[in-house]
């Protein structure tokens, strides 16, 4: 299990003249972790990225690696490789050249450079495709030649910055598979950057969701989606999103656009008006439940996504098999209660109704 590759940010800081783009990151994430940082566009993570890789200084905090504060460090040296986007790869030389250019920048002797070069092709599979260059290759190979090219040095750490946002959705899937398959046997630390949760959901040991410059949670993917701690942070994974409907709750007894219904695991939140949030896979239909109309059914193979009309309300529920109801139709529906939650309707924070 890797020792190295610990991350540390603490306060961290950034702004852009009058605009705060980070107020005041703290983040830590231990050896061999993969971690990714999640979010809307503009929320900040791509932003911490680039602090951690030296390409941006904060304005204020403080970023350790390991035992060392690499705050005021240049990128070369904080023994970090990053992956971009656009991949960053030099047209006029081969795949061969570009996998050992960071090797060649510390004059690295020939046969070692050879022999690290050709293992790393390796572990992406595109050793036969050395001779090329970038213009003759596919989306998905010129990434895993950046991908090479990034761990040929065995860096303590591995920073990539939306890496399969430019390749198809298949390829995407296949890709992040090997990615992952990639980072555990090389026992490195990798943080992520993506606004795909179903990415960060499949790929990452733990994550960091970011919203308007700030952490709003930290946690496993099985945390964040089964506990979102606000409104925001249920709004934003799932898809289709949580559903989200003003409601009062009386000693157990909800209700939802003048309509009630039984929900006993709310009992002991009192009298109070909430943030219902109902996952659409825990909506069910039934003899009984709130009233709603069917206003649409969108297939998607072995399920169906169903768009409910409640009151003024608009619900999604997905629906498999025969229980798909027809548009149009007035259906009764209830809500399973391990996809319930509460939110305060005030401040948008999580009620826990276990304690």
């Amino acid at each position: 299990m890797s020792t190295v590759g610990r991350v540390t940010m603490q306060g961290i800081v950034k702004r852009h003249g009058s605009f705060t783009a980070l107020h005041g990151i703290d983040l830590e994430i231990t050896p061999g972790e993969f971690f990714a940082l999640l979010g809307p566009s503009g929320s900040g993570k791509t932003t911490t990225l680039r602090i951690l890789a030296g390409l941006d200084a904060p304005d204020a905090g403080r970023v350790h690696i390991d035992a060392t504060d690499v705050t005021d460090l240049e990128p070369g040296a904080r023994d970090v490789a990053m992956v971009f986007q656009s991949y960053a790869l030099y047209p006029h030389m081969t795949v061969y050249e570009n996998i050992a250019f960071p090797l060649r920048m510390v004059a690295t002797p020939a046969a070692a450079i050879e022999r690290a070069v050709r293992e790393a092709a390796a572990k992406v599979r595109i050793d036969q495709l050395l001779q090329r260059r970038p213009g003759q290759l596919s989306g998905g190979q010129q990434q895993r030649c950046a991908l090479a090219r990034a761990i040929v040095r065995r860096p303590r750490l591995f920073l990539l910055d939306e890496p399969l946002s430019n390749l198809d959705a298949k390829l995407r899937m296949e890709t992040r598979v090997e990615l992952k398959r990639l980072q555990r046997s090389l026992d490195v630390t990798a943080v992520y950057v993506t606004h795909d949760q179903e990415e960060a959901m499949a790929m990452a040991d733990r994550m960091a969701v970011f919203m308007d410059g700030r952490i709003v949670q930290i946690g496993t993917p099985g945390e964040v989606f089964n506990r979102p701690t606000s409104v925001a942070v249920a709004a934003f994974l799932g898809n289709p999103p949580m559903n989200l409907l003003p409601a009062s709750l009386a000693n157990g007894r909800v209700t939802v656009e003048g309509a009630a219904m039984d929900l006993p695991l709310f009992a002991g939140l009192g009298t109070r008006d909430v943030t219902l949030g109902v996952r659409p896979s825990a909506v069910r239909f039934g003899p009984e439940g709130l009233p709603a109309v069917v206003t649409m059914c969108e297939s998607l193979g072995e399920e169906a996504i169903v768009d409910l009309g409640v009151g003024n309300l608009l619900v999604r529920a997905k629906a498999r098999g025969n229980e798909v109801p027809r548009e149009g139709e007035n259906v009764r529906i209830r809500f399973d209660a391990g996809g319930l939650h509460a939110f305060d309707r005030g401040t948008g924070l999580r009620i826990d109704h276990r304690q």
